[in-house]
């Protein structure tokens, strides 16, 4: 129970849980990383980058999840009668100064879908819970204790650590962790956007590929080809020449439709791809419903 659970307990009234024996296998499992941070397995910062901030479904897909989460209206009942007025409503309707119950629990779900965990810090105040805060789940590291549960949480920012312990009066971290199961790993989550990461580099890289077709007009011009009448090539310095006009005269749509003035020897022999070479929607298509899918949001949407 964290202090944010141990407040709230007191607040309420409500009997203490009661006491529960330990796993037979936490010893095993905590074995490996006992005392020591365990580093998250995969680079946040690429899925963030990558997937929410360059992926429009991606970000769509969160968003959607996160502003329904979020819009739910949050209830508390003491037994069958539903509770009004509680300072614990109070907490979660106006978490910290900078944020509304609505802004934390949206950013909280997309920590969640984006990274697998969310972390929350309960500030007390006069023994009680006064404010909550979101911490960036690539900046948390758990550190596992004998028992395999975490009995710290490291916060590094800037070259700075800040750790969250077990006070040792049965009282635990001020730090609540939501995580994604994750069937490999003991102390992080899996995020949906982890499953999706083969159609999403998909999705990307055709993307980027239709804008460089149409940085191109979209197919390869064509091919300038030396008709010498004795069988020679262009010099170095005459090739280098035609290259770069052609780059800086030629290329990009603010070119587009302009005539191509030839020297004598030279022949425009047009190019392009054919049909199937140029059907990357399709491809790029179904990466967004794959997408879609990790997520559980309907492609349509």
């Amino acid at each position: 129970m964290t202090r944010f659970g141990e407040g709230s307990r007191r607040a309420s009234g409500a009997a203490a849980p009661v006491e529960a024996k330990a796993s037979a296998a936490s010893p095993v499992i905590a074995l490996q990383t006992h005392g020591r941070p365990a580093w998250t397995p995969r680079d946040y910062a690429a899925l963030a980058r990558e997937g929410f901030a360059r992926n429009a479904v991606v970000f769509r897909s969160v968003r959607m999840i996160a502003e329904a989460a979020a819009s739910v209206p949050l209830l508390l009942y003491e037994g069958p009668a539903e509770v009004a007025d509680h300072p614990l409503l109070a907490l979660l309707g106006r978490p910290n100064r900078r944020q509304a119950g609505n802004e934390f629990r949206e950013a909280l779900y997309g920590y969640l879908l984006v990274a697998g965990n969310a972390y929350v810090e309960a500030v007390s105040i006069d023994g009680m819970p006064g404010e909550l805060h979101l911490l960036r789940p690539d900046r948390m590291k758990v550190v596992p204790g004998p028992d395999g549960w975490p009995e710290a949480f490291e916060y590094s920012v800037g070259g700075r650590t800040v750790r969250f312990v077990d006070e040792g009066d049965g009282t635990l971290a001020p730090i609540l962790q939501l995580a994604f199961f994750h069937p490999l790993d003991d102390h992080y989550g899996f995020a949906p956007i982890e499953a999706a990461q083969v159609a999403l580099d998909l999705h990307n890289a055709a993307g980027a590929w239709n804008k460089a077709l149409l940085d191109n007009s979209a197919r390869p011009s064509g091919a300038l080809v030396y008709q010498a009448k004795e069988g020679g090539n262009l010099s170095e310095e005459q090739f280098e020449r035609l290259k770069k006009e052609l780059e800086t005269g030629y290329q990009g749509a603010r070119h587009a439709g302009r005539p191509l003035l030839l020297e004598g020897g030279l022949d425009w022999r047009p190019m392009s791809l054919t049909p199937k070479d140029m059907d990357f929607l399709e491809a790029k298509n179904m990466a967004a419903r794959e997408i879609a899918l990790a997520f559980g949001v309907p492609p349509m949407l």
